[in-house]
Protein backbone atom coordinates (compact mmCIF):
# COMPACT_ATOMS: atom_id res chain seq x y z
CA UNK A 1 0.00 0.00 0.00
CA UNK A 2 3.03 2.71 0.62
CA UNK A 3 3.23 2.55 -3.68
CA UNK A 4 -0.29 4.34 -3.54
CA UNK A 5 1.56 7.13 -1.79
CA UNK A 6 3.76 10.01 -3.19
CA UNK A 7 5.87 9.76 -0.17
CA UNK A 8 6.24 7.73 2.81
CA UNK A 9 5.91 10.49 5.11
CA UNK A 10 1.93 10.38 4.39
CA UNK A 11 1.71 6.77 4.38
CA UNK A 12 2.98 6.93 7.99
CA UNK A 13 1.01 10.19 8.82
CA UNK A 14 -2.17 7.57 7.99
CA UNK A 15 -0.92 4.85 10.16
CA UNK A 16 1.12 6.13 12.74
CA UNK A 17 0.04 8.16 15.80
CA UNK A 18 2.30 9.01 18.56
CA UNK A 19 0.61 10.52 21.48
CA UNK A 20 0.94 12.24 24.50
CA UNK A 21 0.21 9.41 27.51
CA UNK A 22 0.64 12.36 29.86
CA UNK A 23 -1.49 15.25 28.95
CA UNK A 24 -4.37 16.54 30.85
CA UNK A 25 -6.73 14.68 28.78
CA UNK A 26 -5.26 10.97 28.69
CA UNK A 27 -4.90 11.41 32.57
CA UNK A 28 -8.38 10.12 33.88
CA UNK A 29 -7.93 6.88 31.61
CA UNK A 30 -6.28 3.86 32.02
CA UNK A 31 -3.17 3.38 29.44
CA UNK A 32 -4.90 0.08 27.90
CA UNK A 33 -8.15 1.82 27.54
CA UNK A 34 -6.42 5.42 26.08
CA UNK A 35 -4.77 2.95 23.67
CA UNK A 36 -7.90 1.25 22.61
CA UNK A 37 -9.72 4.64 21.75
CA UNK A 38 -7.24 6.01 19.97
CA UNK A 39 -6.79 2.47 17.27
CA UNK A 40 -10.37 3.15 17.46
CA UNK A 41 -10.30 6.53 16.33
CA UNK A 42 -7.80 5.55 13.69
CA UNK A 43 -9.69 2.91 12.66
CA UNK A 44 -13.08 5.06 12.23
CA UNK A 45 -10.98 7.64 9.98
CA UNK A 46 -9.55 4.89 7.62
CA UNK A 47 -10.11 1.41 7.72
CA UNK A 48 -13.49 1.74 5.53
CA UNK A 49 -10.99 3.65 2.57
CA UNK A 50 -8.41 1.18 2.88
CA UNK A 51 -10.22 -1.89 2.53
CA UNK A 52 -12.47 -0.55 -0.25
CA UNK A 53 -10.37 1.94 -2.45
CA UNK A 54 -6.83 0.28 -1.58
CA UNK A 55 -7.79 -3.30 -0.95
CA UNK A 56 -5.58 -3.62 1.67
CA UNK A 57 -5.08 -4.54 5.62
CA UNK A 58 -5.24 -1.41 8.18
CA UNK A 59 -3.50 -1.78 11.37
CA UNK A 60 -2.96 1.50 13.38
CA UNK A 61 0.55 1.81 15.17
CA UNK A 62 -0.10 3.60 17.92
CA UNK A 63 2.45 4.49 20.10
CA UNK A 64 3.09 6.83 23.54
CA UNK A 65 5.59 9.46 24.09
CA UNK A 66 6.33 7.43 27.39
CA UNK A 67 7.64 4.58 25.19
CA UNK A 68 4.68 1.84 25.35
CA UNK A 69 2.67 0.36 22.39
CA UNK A 70 -0.82 -0.02 21.30
CA UNK A 71 -2.56 -3.92 21.41
CA UNK A 72 -2.61 -3.81 17.22
CA UNK A 73 1.31 -2.74 17.36
CA UNK A 74 2.34 -5.01 19.86
CA UNK A 75 1.29 -7.94 17.38
CA UNK A 76 2.89 -6.22 14.17
CA UNK A 77 6.35 -5.90 15.84
CA UNK A 78 5.83 -9.50 17.21
CA UNK A 79 5.25 -10.67 13.32
CA UNK A 80 8.15 -8.82 12.12
CA UNK A 81 10.44 -10.10 14.73
CA UNK A 82 9.29 -13.38 14.04
CA UNK A 83 9.49 -13.17 10.26
CA UNK A 84 12.77 -11.79 10.80
CA UNK A 85 14.15 -14.52 13.00
CA UNK A 86 13.38 -16.55 10.11
CA UNK A 87 14.83 -15.33 8.05
CA UNK A 88 18.19 -14.34 9.78
CA UNK A 89 19.90 -16.84 11.78
CA UNK A 90 19.18 -14.51 14.84
CA UNK A 91 17.25 -15.16 17.97
CA UNK A 92 13.69 -13.84 18.14
CA UNK A 93 14.50 -12.65 21.58
CA UNK A 94 17.45 -10.52 19.40
CA UNK A 95 15.10 -9.11 16.71
CA UNK A 96 12.26 -8.01 18.76
CA UNK A 97 14.71 -6.34 21.16
CA UNK A 98 16.52 -4.74 17.94
CA UNK A 99 12.77 -3.76 16.39
CA UNK A 100 11.69 -2.04 19.55
CA UNK A 101 15.39 -0.16 19.90
CA UNK A 102 14.66 0.99 16.42
CA UNK A 103 10.90 1.76 17.00
CA UNK A 104 12.47 4.15 20.00
CA UNK A 105 14.97 6.09 18.11
CA UNK A 106 12.48 6.39 15.54
CA UNK A 107 10.15 7.90 17.90
CA UNK A 108 12.60 9.88 19.35
CA UNK A 109 13.52 11.35 16.08
CA UNK A 110 9.56 11.97 15.40
CA UNK A 111 9.20 14.23 18.63
CA UNK A 112 12.37 15.96 18.10
CA UNK A 113 11.27 16.66 14.86
CA UNK A 114 7.52 17.61 15.58
CA UNK A 115 9.19 19.95 18.62
CA UNK A 116 11.17 21.52 16.73
CA UNK A 117 10.95 21.34 13.37
CA UNK A 118 13.62 20.13 10.18
CA UNK A 119 16.22 22.06 9.70
CA UNK A 120 17.91 19.95 6.74
CA UNK A 121 17.76 21.30 2.81
CA UNK A 122 13.79 21.40 2.04
CA UNK A 123 14.98 20.01 -1.70
CA UNK A 124 14.41 16.52 -1.16
CA UNK A 125 12.03 14.97 1.24
CA UNK A 126 13.39 13.23 4.35
CA UNK A 127 11.44 10.17 5.88
CA UNK A 128 11.91 10.41 10.10
CA UNK A 129 12.23 6.55 10.05
CA UNK A 130 11.78 3.24 8.11
CA UNK A 131 10.66 0.33 10.62
CA UNK A 132 9.94 -1.81 7.76
CA UNK A 133 13.55 -2.05 6.61
CA UNK A 134 14.42 -3.81 9.70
Amino acid sequence: TVSHYPSLKQWYQRRVRVYNALAHSNLDQEIQETYRSKETEKKTAYLHRVLEVEGAIFTPLIMATTGGIGKEFAAVVSHLAELKSKKTVNSYSDCIRYIRLKLSFCMIRCVTLSLRGYRGSSKKEKTTCDIYNV
